[in-house]
């Protein structure tokens, strides 16, 4: 029994299960600590390798990275930011490469803002134009991945397939890191 089909089982052994537990992957991810939901993502593609419940996964994500980031903004928005915390946020994205609500775009290939709902807030960002980048960044990003998926479902056998699409899912995220490394050290942020 390989990883995803662990995950599949532990959630309940069907569909509705896995989206589930993409759901709630994506949640905690946008609304309390990294969880690599590449990963998960890339697992839920593996369990049912078919382009439809990719696109059915795909919807999940963003609504949870939508759910978590505005219920991140609400609370932020509503609580009392200390001035010198805004200070720090507004000085930390003055160092990067943009310093905007197009930061959640890159956000996607080079993860420099934890908590972007909290830093929507902070930044007093516009909301829709912040959930919009999200979005897109959900869409190209995890897009990729399930078309990745389903491209090495159809030419490898299965377990060549999920052993192809982890080593994939591994250099997205090193290529995430690094990327996100090289920026903060060219802008000089620790």
């Amino acid at each position: 029994m390989n990883i995803g089909e662990w995950l599949y089982e532990l959630f309940g052994g069907n569909e509705w299960g896995m989206l589930l537990c993409v759901f709630l992957i994506f949640l905690l991810d946008a609304f309390l600590f990294p969880t690599l939901p590449e990963l998960f993502f890339a697992l839920g593609c593996m369990t049912v390798p078919t382009a439809t419940y990719s696109l059915e996964l795909l919807g999940v994500a963003v609504l949870a990275e939508i759910v978590g980031i505005m219920t991140l903004y609400i609370v932020v928005s509503r609580a009392r930011i200390p001035v010198k915390i805004e200070r720090v946020a507004q000085k930390y994205t003055g160092f990067l490469v943009l310093s905007d609500e197009r930061l959640l775009l890159l956000n996607r290939v080079a993860p420099m803002i934890p908590f972007a709902g909290a830093f929507i807030a902070i930044m007093k960002w516009d909301l829709k134009k912040s959930l919009a980048y999200v979005v897109i960044g959900c869409v190209l990003k995890y897009g990729m991945i399930a078309m990745m998926s389903n491209v090495f479902y159809a030419y490898f056998s299965s377990d060549m397939a999920t052993t192809v699409m982890l080593v994939f899912i591994i250099a997205v995220i090193a290529i995430s890191f690094v990327f996100s490394y090289v920026v903060k050290k060219r802008k000089g942020i620790e």
